[in-house]
């Protein structure tokens, strides 16, 4: 265990893509962690999206029946209900353009707004899986560039693109 954690904190990238891939911090906290560390635009933002992303065709696919089995434990089946009750409201206020919806919700860089509450809501709407993944894909891809924008500057994203 030692051996990963000194490989974790010496490898910045491998650092990015646990960070990216963990709820509520995900690539929104990802990005501007890689900025301050003096990383490149384009490998921080290709290393965050592939870690947010990693785990969202687990979380449609199986999130439902995860959060219905703790939902049901007496000591902290409340918390769970919460959070699939909040999933339901979210899906509500997405409305019938579901997909475009679902892509609009992901790249929103606010708080709550992720590829994992993303991925809640595909299931609360019983979306299809690859719909789901592509809309949920975007959004990253966007959100991403989003925060990019902010942590980099856009002039230093710029500059990158002429170099």
């Amino acid at each position: 265990m030692t051996g990963f954690l000194s490989t974790l904190i010496t490898n910045k990238y491998l650092y990015l893509f646990i960070i990216s891939m963990m709820p509520i911090v995900e690539l929104r906290g990802g990005v501007p962690i890689g900025a301050a560390m003096g990383l490149p635009f384009w490998q921080v933002y290709l290393i965050c999206v592939l870690g947010n992303l990693l785990p969202v065709p687990f979380l449609i696919k199986f999130a439902k029946a995860v959060l219905t089995f703790l939902a049901k434990k007496q000591i902290f089946g409340g918390f769970f209900q919460r959070i699939m009750d909040k999933a339901n409201e979210k899906a509500l206020s997405i409305g019938r353009y579901e997909l475009l919806g679902l892509c609009l919700f992901v790249a929103i860089p606010l708080p709550g707004t992720g590829a994992w509450t993303g991925s809640l809501v595909a299931t609360a709407l019983q979306l299809r899986l690859l719909p789901s993944l592509a809309a949920i894909t975007v959004g990253v891809l966007i959100s991403g560039l989003i925060m990019g924008g902010v942590s980099f500057g856009l002039v230093g994203m710029l500059d990158l693109l002429v170099a």
